[in-house]
């Protein structure tokens, strides 16, 4: 990552310090959650991504030490008897003087001192191997990106959903005022005589129970924010204020083949499976290459002798061409299973861009039906709202009781949840719609 990214904990991690320090909340946007759950120490999959790019990266590293050279350094004294009889050594000569020709000799001793090298110079199968170790790198890169996309969404929807629960909080918190003050109002009714206790009772219901929505809203709201904070890297008992609101954001305009074409220039999971497939399609070749003769030169250079005082220089150079000829048949099942294996991501890659497409109209068409959903639920909010003004105005002039007020709160706390509902599912929408075109993160920064 970018040094300007590794500076992002710093930044955003010290007013977490401060707020937690201070007992005050962590005003938090959306912007600021997705950075920190994208931070080098934040959400883990996202640190488990990176370790995997850097197991590409030696991987590579292994793959590339076969161009070479390999260097071996030894150093040996030994001290040895042999059997002549044993290596086929037997002469016989005429006994002279009591001498005969021994057929066990020693101990005498042996020194050597060496450096030895190989070095590979034709090898066709290699080089596959180590072109698909470097495609293997940027295939970790892709997969890195797409977790730092999944991870950005999941904050995002759970951003989304805290707001959802604040804006639930703030709809009871109203709906208990709009209690309260209906209690009230029965309440000086009937001391001026003009109100029965009936009202004052049926009051006091409907303000317990806005009450208790009041209280199921409030625990909702931190639970949603609790399970926000585990996912961006921090503690779940971190006081936080999100900064963001639930309303309707604009999209722009698309069609499902325009936001298909984005989706295949953007999302970093269709990149990955792309490079897979071309990864497997590098590793069948270079398996299929093994068949080829491969060109190793060799030498080397020490001192021999039969101590290191009397020892002298010697050296072995050489070149060697080596022609696979048969290997019991394992290099033939080598190839079929590479092939198989490339068979296999080539079918991914089909079924990873029909999903895609999939993704893409799903998301079109549930923003289209949460627009929808918006706008009735906007129109109905508003016509409620006019009927509580007008039921409280009959009710304050004593033309209707108490229960058409009463009837009338109860729809307007309905309205309000459904406008709630209508723009969480538009947001939502939106977000899924960004994260199938693989935008998300754009987006959300």
């Amino acid at each position: 990552m970018p040094s300007q990214s590794r500076r992002i904990p710093t930044l955003f991690l010290l007013p977490v310090l401060v707020a937690a320090q201070a007992s005050a909340p962590l005003e938090l946007s959306l912007k600021q959650a997705v950075q920190m759950a994208l931070a080098p120490d934040g959400s883990a999959r996202v640190r488990i991504a990176q370790q995997a790019v850097r197991q590409a990266q030696l991987r590579s590293a292994e793959a590339r030490a076969a161009f070479l050279p390999n260097l071996d350094a030894a150093v040996a004294e030994q001290s040895q008897t042999r059997n002549l009889s044993s290596f086929g050594i037997k002469i016989v000569i005429p006994s002279f003087l009591g001498f005969s020709f021994p057929s066990f000799v020693g101990p005498f001793n042996t020194f050597d001192a060496r450096i030895s090298a190989t070095q590979s110079i034709f090898d066709f199968s290699s080089i596959r191997r180590y072109q698909a170790s470097r495609v293997g790198i940027q295939v970790a890169g892709d997969e890195r990106d797409a977790a730092s996309d999944q991870v950005s969404a999941q904050v995002a929807l759970q951003y989304v959903a805290a707001l959802r629960a604040g804006a639930r909080v703030e709809a009871a918190q109203a709906d208990v005022e709009l209690a309260a003050s209906l209690l009230q109002l029965a309440t000086n009714q009937k001391d001026a005589g003009t109100g029965t206790g009936i009202e004052v009772t049926r009051a006091r219901v409907q303000l317990s129970q806005a009450r208790q929505q009041l209280l199921v809203a409030q625990s909702d709201q931190r639970q949603s924010q609790m399970e926000l904070l585990r996912t961006i890297g921090l503690a779940p008992g971190t006081p936080v204020r999100l900064t963001g609101r639930l309303d309707m954001q604009p999209v722009d305009q698309t069609t499902p083949e325009k936001a298909l074409d984005v989706a295949l220039q953007s999302r970093a999971d269709w990149k990955a499976q792309q490079k897979r497939e071309k990864t497997a399609q590098l590793t069948y070749s270079g398996v299929k290459m093994e068949r080829l003769p491969t060109l190793v030169g060799f030498g080397d250079y020490g001192s021999n002798g039969l101590a290191i005082d009397n020892s002298v220089p010697t050296r072995t150079v050489g070149v060697a061409l080596r022609l696979p000829i048969f290997d019991g048949g394992r290099r033939d099942a080598r190839r079929a299973e590479s092939l198989s294996q490339y068979e296999q991501e080539r079918l991914r890659s089909l079924d990873l861009r029909r999903q895609i497409d999939l993704d893409v109209r799903l998301a079109l068409d549930d923003l289209q039906s949460a627009t929808d959903q918006v706008q009735v639920a906007t129109e109905g909010l508003a016509q409620v709202e006019a009927e509580v003004e007008q039921a409280q105005r009959r009710y304050k002039a004593g033309v209707s009781s108490s229960l058409e007020v009463t009837d009338a709160q109860t729809r307007l706390a309905r309205a309000r949840d459904n406008r709630i509902a209508a723009l969480f599912l538009y947001s939502r929408a939106r977000l899924q719609l960004y994260q199938a075109m693989g935008t998300i993160r754009q987006v959300v920064d």
